[in-house]
């Protein structure tokens, strides 16, 4: 039976009493103060070490929360996941705290920040919700949107760093803030606001009209990628990533791929995917049993799954399922804050197989869904190469000059502070050029794409006002729904829908035939998703118009290079290779804006120190360097490209402690060695890992081919793909069967000789010994031991990554 209890003193004691025995907790403050993580330490602790899943989300409003209440946080349980909200001056001013057990859930919502005062003798008010299930569900789901949002970061003893910095630079220009916070501790006088619009929507059921499949067999590129994800299993490989551009049926290809597997688990992080992906695998497999798995549906039993990620990385769901219950699970594209919470969820099962699958070519932004797939990509097939195959239909494309100085807006990290792009984006000025642009190219209809609601508000109202007929459609929007605005698009019954990002996944409207985008491109990924929105083939189609608005904001001088058809779109030109029946289209200014832009390009060197901080950032630590290729936004190889070595990158980072930065000038040219060493195949680095297994104080001792033989064996033929791409010739087959001396042979050949051959004295090979031609001191083993595995260990992932695309195979890479 639910119970509601007004709480207007003492709420610490509820909050204890409930924490004694919760088996999940969410904790959401505006603001957090060390007095109230004291408070609270000891029972989370205790809660932590009983497997409690403990998420705890705080603020960083007017830095009033303090960075050693943040450190306080850090310092009771590492299980304990913690992330700040970045509200960059947006009023943030929640407080809420969500518990659950196998009997009973509560939540209380009020007035009371983390802080002592608060929690004890302080005048606050909370309302406590016990037992009404749907309610604390909606609550956990809305909190789970904000944990995760866009705008919150992991906290880590280096996002606390430069929290503290942050925090430090703040209250210097507002030293009577500090001590009226510190006086009173976070007594929070202030009304809550709006909640911002950039949190998560909330999930609404899409029905929209589509193509007819007939009777439903994989089709186009499906046919392809179904053909190479067999070939992955055949070949006991593992896990796999799809690259497949929107509007080829990537879902769908994931139900046929799915027909193999009894027990199926696909995740996403929007409703509308799920939703989806439901319907379609209903239609390939309609005599199998399906089931939704958010916050407010929990269908277990059933063959499929259809799970959310914010509920699903929750732990007491998790362990609704055993570890083995899945044979498939698929991973939609997320968004790049949910990662940990998808590597919680796939630390915990072990399916058979792991599918990956995004329709987002740029590795950059979709770093994460590569890594979780080992940047193991089985099948690729991108929106130009659709459009060439006639897949997908053309575009026309016009670059349209926009004057707005984008320099003076301030960047935030991810995107310009949104109050300082209105008041340049909220101008009749700035309405009627896109609305002249738009009535000079457009077609019959059209979704625009905005930054905010309130420019979708306002352009909409402009419009209208010259008479045309438009809707700003977003989470906001009360009066039309989202199907009944589709079905006026494509009816003519509307011109225009101005919308941000609903229609980025999820939403098929093929008869769209015209893009407006009026918003500077902060994200590449974002960018080629809402492109393809209008690429779909459609009867009365024959292209699509893609008309978008060209400043000097970030990224405008690379969005063009999505367009080249050239290896990556690497000729970053004005004068791409476009699809056949492709046009560009550039405004003069726009042109000379480019040109000035790429000319005045953020040097390699800064780039590549920005994209590790970020990722360093992101993991609360140094990468190592395999992680540096995996997750980083920049390619691995440009490091060694600009510094030689990984190493010599963090040296010139000044990364290293005082001994690193010994040990990397004395051992130098052994890292730099290591680094360059041509690799054809991966024999000279398995020789070297051969060596690592002896461990820190023998790695470094000299080896002979007959002790190199058996480890050297196992670890080529261990693997399907290291053996296809490495023992691929004649000579090499005829060791499969693995005779002693024909192994040690050929190692003695090929990797020592030739290594010691062209390592300038750095190895030798003499007298059937190979061996290191300088000397490791004692105290510095441990270093060159683990930056030695570092390089080795990424290398041999890059060669077999290289040579399995080339050859057209999937590869999979474990150590």
């Amino acid at each position: 039976m639910s119970n509601v209890q007004l709480i207007t003193n003492q709420l610490g004691t509820h909050l204890l009493k409930q924490i004694e025995t919760a088996s999940s907790i969410c904790i959401l403050t505006s603001f957090t103060m060390k007095s109230g993580v004291d408070y609270l330490a000891d029972s989370l602790r205790a809660a932590a070490e009983r497997g409690s899943d403990i998420k705890i989300c705080t603020g960083d409003y007017l830095f009033i929360t303090q960075p050693d209440a943040l450190e306080a946080l850090l310092s009771i349980h590492e299980n304990i996941v913690i992330r700040l909200w970045k509200s960059n001056g947006t009023s943030f001013h929640p407080k809420a705290y969500l518990f659950q057990t196998n009997e009973h859930d509560c939540f209380i919502v009020g007035s009371s920040n983390l802080s002592r005062s608060a929690l004890s003798h302080g005048v606050e008010w909370n309302l406590s919700v016990s037992n009404h299930t749907d309610t604390y569900n909606e609550a956990l789901q809305q909190f789970l949107h904000i944990f995760y949002a866009n705008l919150t970061v992991s906290l880590n003893k280096e996002t606390l760093k430069d929290y503290r910095d942050e925090y430090e630079k703040y209250h210097e220009k507002h030293p009577d803030l500090a001590k009226k916070w510190t006086k009173t501790e976070e007594q929070d006088l202030m009304l809550p606001s709006e909640v911002d619009n950039k949190l998560e929507p909330q999930a609404v059921m899409i029905h929209e009209d589509r193509e007819s499949y007939g009777e439903i067999q994989p089709r186009f590129a499906q046919i392809e990628a179904l053909e190479e994800l067999n070939k992955t299993l055949e070949e006991d490989y593992n896990r796999a990533l799809v690259v497949m551009a929107t509007g080829l049926g990537k879902t769908y290809l994931a139900g046929f791929f799915a027909q193999r597997f009894k027990k199926i688990l696909f995740i996403a992080h929007r409703e509308e995917i799920l939703n989806q992906a439901k319907r379609s695998f209903q239609k390939i497999m309609p005599e199998r049993s399906y089931g939704i798995y958010n916050g407010k549906q929990k269908e277990s039993n059933n063959d499929t799954i259809f799970a959310s990620i914010y509920t699903m990385s929750m732990q007491q769901h998790l362990k609704v399922f055993s570890p083995d219950e899945f044979d498939l699970i698929i991973v939609d594209e997320f968004h790049h804050a949910a990662a940990d919470s998808y590597q919680r969820v796939l630390d915990y099962f072990q399916p058979k197989f792991l599918l990956g699958i995004t329709a987002t070519p740029d590795r950059n932004d979709n770093k994460d869904v590569y890594a979780i797939c080992e940047g193991n990509v089985a099948f690729r097939l991108d929106f130009l190469d659709a459009i060439e195959r006639k897949w997908l239909a053309p575009f026309k494309y016009f670059g349209v000059y926009d004057e707005t100085d984008y320099s003076q807006i301030t960047w935030l990290g991810s995107r310009y502070d949104e109050e300082e792009l209105l008041q340049v984006q909220l101008r009749d000025e700035m309405a009627e050029k896109i609305l002249q642009a738009w009535l000079d190219k457009k077609q019959s209809k059209t979704i625009s794409f905005c930054s905010s609601i309130r420019q979708a508000n306002f352009l909409s109202d402009y419009f209208n006002q010259k008479g045309y007929h438009t809707v700003a459609l977003h989470s906001k929007q009360m009066e039309v729904g989202r199907q009944d605005a589709i079905d006026q698009l494509d009816k003519g019954q509307l011109d225009v829908i101005f919308t941000i990002d609903l229609f980025n996944e999820g939403v098929d409207i093929p008869a769209v035939d015209t893009l407006l985008f009026v918003r500077p491109t902060e994200s590449l990924t974002i960018f080629t998703q809402q492109i393809g929105r209008g690429l779909r083939l459609y009867d009365t189609k024959s292209h699509c118009v893609v008309i978008d608005l060209i400043g000097n904001y970030r990224n405008a001088d690379i969005k063009l290079s999505l367009f080249d058809t050239t290896e990556n779109g690497k000729k970053r030109t004005l004068e791409p290779m476009l699809p056949e029946l492709c046009e560009l289209n550039l405004d003069v200014k726009v042109i000379n804006l480019l040109k000035e832009m790429t000319r005045k390009k953020q040097p390699r060197k800064e780039k590549l120190l920005q994209d590790y901080l970020d990722l360093k950032l992101e993991l609360g630590r140094r990468p190592s360097y395999l992680e540096l290729h995996l997750k980083g936004a920049s390619d691995s190889v440009q490091y060694r490209q600009e510094f030689k070595s990984y190493h010599g990158f963090l040296a010139w980072a000044n990364e290293l402690s005082s001994a690193e930065e010994r040990v990397y000038d004395h051992y130098k040219e052994w890292f730099i060695e290591t680094e360059k060493t041509g690799m054809a195949k991966s024999y000279k680095m398995v020789v070297l890992l051969a060596m690592l297994e002896r461990g820190p104080s023998h790695w470094n001792d000299p080896i002979t081919p007959e002790e190199a033989a058996p480890f050297f064996h196992h670890y080529l033929m261990e693997k399907e793909h290291r053996k296809r791409i490495d023992f691929s010739d004649k000579a090499s087959r005829l060791l499969w069967n693995y005779d002693q001396s024909g192994v040690s042979s050929l190692i003695a050949r090929m990797p020592m000789t030739k290594w010691s051959e062209s390592s300038k004295g750095l190895i030798s090979f003499e007298d059937e010994v190979f061996k290191l031609g300088f000397d490791v001191n004692y105290e510095d083993e441990a270093v060159i031991f683990e930056w030695t595995k570092e390089i080795c260990e990424y290398r041999l992932h890059y060669h077999f990554e290289r040579k399995g695309n080339v050859s057209g195979g999937m590869t999979n890479y474990k150590y």
